[in-house]
Formats: structure tokens, sequence, C-alpha cells
């Protein structure tokens, strides 16, 4: 059977793969910082070569940022997926924090098992080659791939990918196929296969009330000015009620409950709500009452205060009643809101609460309406199948509290749909100091999409 075989040659390999992985992390593709914009090239110029050496005709196309790395289908007739991956990476700040150079790739031995440390390994260059490695494996084996794949790699996901939007619109009809894979998330539990099914999106804003002109003497205007900051947060605290719902008119109107086999999977799941808190020194959960910590951080929609700031904040002590107080908000949304109507309801929920004498400036960020991803399509259950022979245990559709904005992308402008696998663990430290990824996730990660390729053949 030709997959034994691709199997097979994927654990006789190990080595050769990482060994590549190893010249790929080398590679400084910071995409935020212009003092690595000619690394972030030769890392497109990488990959390039290392996909053309396989077979594919893999071209980078320059835009006004970093560029894309793509490449029209090849392989056997039948169904076309397109692998969606980002090369570039993010600063190392702080350096002093990193227990080794952060592009000198280390493979380590700890209590659970073998690493790879560098920074890139798990978001998103070890994910990416794990889908590029199975394809590998393939042609070698077989001299083709067992359906037609073409792959679209970005330069600039971890700087807001400003250039994606424009590339996508403009090359809607080269860059379509019956589904979009994409590997830029994890594993709920370390032995626990996952495919994403949900993606919440984001409205983040400011706010600022101003009062009087200037910083005002509270013993002199004390009890008789308005105080921003008390404006400011009861404002704030009027978001929730007791029970833990967000309190914004409209706010839950489109939102859904998950279907029944999807929520029973996540009841299942070995998942342990309490010790997920207490892991960073938390003990009860101050989300809705009566839903489980899965369901609020995969289902339910947020309201969160990241910051909040006014009057004096220096050593010491300064007795003024400040002129503005200012706070960041932000909102995770769910699968039928929309974000422009949440921006406003929180706009409305502000100025309601403002007295005579202050007013209220907003500054608007993201706005991304969540995404969600229709399991019923045969690939889903296929790629579960598989997912859960490879691990040996059963594989879940799974939530995301995040938001992967490439995903919705592809839905929107493209018109396809995205399937969301990834082998990421919780302490891979994505952004921090000494980032890693398990050997085994590198491995078996292979391995997955290498059954998951000759499933979609079927």
């Amino acid at each position: 059977m030709a997959l034994e075989k691709v199997l097979q040659h994927i654990d006789d390999e190990l080595d050769a793969a990482l060994a590549r992985l190893d010249g790929f992390l080398r590679i400084p593709s910071i995409s935020t910082d212009p003092a690595y914009s000619e690394d972030v090239a030769r890392a497109a110029d990488w990959l390039v070569g290392t996909l053309n050496d396989i077979g594919f005709s893999a071209e980078r196309h320059d835009t006004l940022g970093h560029p894309m790395v793509v490449s029209p289908p090849m392989g056997a007739d039948g169904p076309h997926v397109k692998f969606y991956g980002h090369y570039d990476v993010q600063p190392v700040d702080p350096l002093e924090l990193w227990e080794s150079d952060p592009f000198d790739p280390q493979i380590i031995d700890t209590p659970k098992g073998k690493i790879i440390r560098a920074r890139g390994t798990a978001d998103d260059k070890g994910q990416l080659m794990t889908f590029v490695e199975a394809c590998r494996a393939w042609k070698t084996v077989t001299g083709t791939l067992p359906i037609r794949v073409s792959l679209f790699f970005e330069g600039e996901e971890e700087s807001g990918s400003p250039s994606l939007i424009p590339y996508l619109e403009d090359h809607k009809d080269d860059l379509h196929s019956d589904l979009v894979l994409i590997c830029d998330t994890g594993m709920v539990t370390p032995e626990t296969p996952s495919i994403v099914t949900m993606l919440r999106g984001m409205v983040s804003q400011e706010v600022t009330i101003t009062g009087a002109d200037v910083d005002l003497h509270s013993g002199f205007f004390g009890g008789t000015a308005r105080n921003p900051i008390h404006v400011l947060a009861t404002a704030l605290a009027g978001l929730h009620d007791e029970t833990g719902r967000v309190t914004l008119p409209g706010f839950y109107d489109n939102v859904r409950d998950v279907p029944e086999t999807v929520a029973q999977q996540w009841q299942d799941l070995p998942f342990d709500g309490d010790g997920f808190l207490n892991a960073v020194g938390l003990s009860v959960s101050a989300g809705e009452t009566g839903r489980s910590v899965l369901e609020q951080t995969w289902a339910r929609p947020t309201a969160e205060v990241n910051g909040i700031w006014g009057g004096y904040t220096g050593d010491g002590f300064k007795t003024v009643i400040p002129s503005k107080a200012s706070a960041k908000v932000s909102f995770r949304l769910v699968a039928g809101q929309d974000p422009d109507q949440v921006a406003k309801a929180f706009k409305d929920h502000v100025r309601a609460h403002l007295p005579p004498d202050c007013s209220a400036a907003f500054a608007d960020f993201s706005h991304a309406a969540a995404s969600s991803f229709d399991i019923s399509l045969p690939a889903f259950e296929k790629a579960r199948r598989v997912l859960s022979e490879e691990w040996g245990a059963p594989a879940a559709f799974v939530g995301c509290g995040g938001s992967i904005p490439i995903a919705g992308h592809f839905q929107s402008l493209i018109g396809t749909e995205p399937m969301l696998i990834g082998f990421g663990q919780d302490d891979d430290g994505l952004h921090s100091p000494n980032e890693k990824y398990d050997l085994r996730s590198f491995h078996k990660g292979m391995r997955s999409w290498a059954r998951i390729l000759d499933a979609l053949s079927e």
C-alpha cells in the first residue's frame, strides 16, 4: 500500500527533514522590522528552491511589502487543495531571556521528550514544513501526489498582513481550490489531535472621556468637578451583568449554541477546566454562568478591558482630578455577530453613561468577523478519522479563542472553505523567548498530513 511506504519513508528520513528545517529556521525572517527585509526575502527564496526541488513550480511574487510564495497545482487528478502557511516570524526581544541563540536551532531533551528550540519553530516554520515534507515523501515514494496540491506562503502574517487582501483580490481565480488547509493551530491536549472549526472575531477600540480642560487640584475642585475616571469606570463596569453576560443591546441576538455532536466531543475531551485556571493562579471562572471553560473560550463572545489609565500614575502622589481618562476595550466575537454593530453598541453604551460636562472620543482598531467552517463536508470527517489513527486517540472538532484572519479571507474573498489542523502545544511559547516545537509534533505532523492527503483522494 502506497501510504504505508510513504509513512515508512517519513520515519526513515526524519533526520534529513530536521536538517532542512534547521536551515529554514536559521533565516531571521522578522517581517515587522525593516532591518530584516533582506532576510525575509531570503526565506522566500529558500522556500521556492525547496519546493521546486520536490517538483512544484513555485515562484516568488513580490508585493509592496514582503513576498508571497505560490505554486500551481501538482499531483494526481481529483480534489484540489491549497495549503497556506507563513514563513515570517516574530521579533526575538527580550533576547537576554533566550537560553540559546534564537536563530541557532537546538534539539533538546526534556522530561516531556525532545524539543526543537528556535524562533519560528511552532509559529509557523515547523508547522509549515510538516506539510511540505509530507508532500516530499509522497513525491519521492510514488512519483506524484495523491491529489492536486497547490501552495501559498505569506511573509507578513506577523506584521498585520498589509499586502494580503490586495493580493487575494488580484489573484482570486489563481488562488481558488476545493479546500484550503491551514497549519497554524495546535492540539487541545498533548494527545488529542484537533481540527479547528470556529475562530472568534475581534472588535478593539480605545475610548477617552474628557471632563475639564486641564487637570484640577482636588483640594479646590474635589466634590464639585466631574472626574472622568469615575465616569469611565462606571461605563466599563456596566458592560457585564451579575451572571457574566455582556449587557450591550443586541449583543447575543444571532449567537447560537454549538451543535450537539460537537458539544459532546468537547465534553468527552480530557480537558481540566479547573487545572487550566489553576495554572495561571486562578480558581474560579468569571465568564457566563452555566458555561464550561471550553465554551467560554471557544464559542462564546466576550468583552474585556485590556488597559486603563488617567490622572497621575508616576512615583509618589499627586492629588489631581484628571482632565481625561482612557481605556482599551476588546470584544471577541462568534459567528453571527456583526463587528460594526458591536462597535456601535459599545459607543452608544459609553455615551449613555456620559453626565453633563463630559465627552467621549473613540479610536477604532480591529474590526474582524468570526469564522465558522462547514464540518458537514466529507473532508472534515475523513481528516478526523485518519488523525485518530495516527495519534491513537479520537480527534476532535474544536474551537479557537483567537483569530486567524486568513481563514475568513479565503471564505469571503476566494470562496474556499478552510480546514485548520495544527500540531502545536500549549507550552510552545509562541511569540515568547525560547519558542519550541515538540519533535513528536514535527514527526507525527508529517505523518498526519501524509494520511490526510491519502484520505482526501478516496
